[in-house]
């Protein structure tokens, strides 16, 4: 089943599929226009959402994109990624009025957008490691490995890492979240 049968039958329902999700996610531009609207919450023209999206795809700021570079994103936002992003109701195209609208189903799409860079590994897994730690820590105190250290401290060592590391995840998130202040995360100078 190709994306626009599935999001004709989606636009009717409940959340998009996660297949559409992907397919929608999976080019950076369309995800720049999520992180534009998402920042905006309102109805905005195409004309500024190429500008914007070409200034952040060139690093530069908006004054100095020049019309080449803006056309070549409006070309590629109006004729492929707003009509498919309008088709699976996340946003609204009005192609006659050159305006694109955020919908609630544009929300759905964060979920599944945990930017993890290359250097990064994903937070679940930093998870299962420090809680292995935590494993391996509390058995080597219990079974006297470890002498001198009471299981209050191993407790109150495993709580503050874990504290500590879901403040980091929390601020990380925000900051990689789309939709936050400045540029997509992945189009950061």
């Amino acid at each position: 089943m190709t994306l626009d049968s599935r999001v004709s039958d989606e636009r009717r329902s409940g959340p998009p599929s996660t297949n559409t999700v992907f397919e929608l996610l999976d080019n950076q531009r369309r995800r720049a226009v999520v992180h534009y609207l998402q920042q905006r919450g309102q109805p905005v023209t195409l004309r500024e959402l190429s500008r914007q999206v070409a200034a952040w795809e060139n690093h530069e700021p908006l004054d100095e994109v020049t019309p080449t570079e803006r056309h070549r994103v409006y070309n590629a936002l109006q004729q492929q990624h707003l009509p498919k992003m309008d088709r699976a109701a996340v946003v609204e195209y009005d192609r006659d009025r050159g305006t694109v609208a955020p919908t609630s189903k544009l929300e759905d799409l964060q979920v599944y957008l945990e930017v993890v860079h290359s250097d990064d590994i994903p937070w679940s897994t930093y998870y299962l490691m420090l809680g292995l730690l935590g494993v391996v820590v509390t058995a080597a105190v219990a079974i006297g490995v470890v002498g001198g250290v009471s299981g209050l401290a191993v407790a109150l060592g495993l709580a503050v890492s874990l504290v500590v590391s879901a403040l980091v995840h929390s601020y990380r998130t925000r900051q990689m979240s789309l939709g936050g202040a400045g540029p997509p995360p992945e189009l950061s100078p």
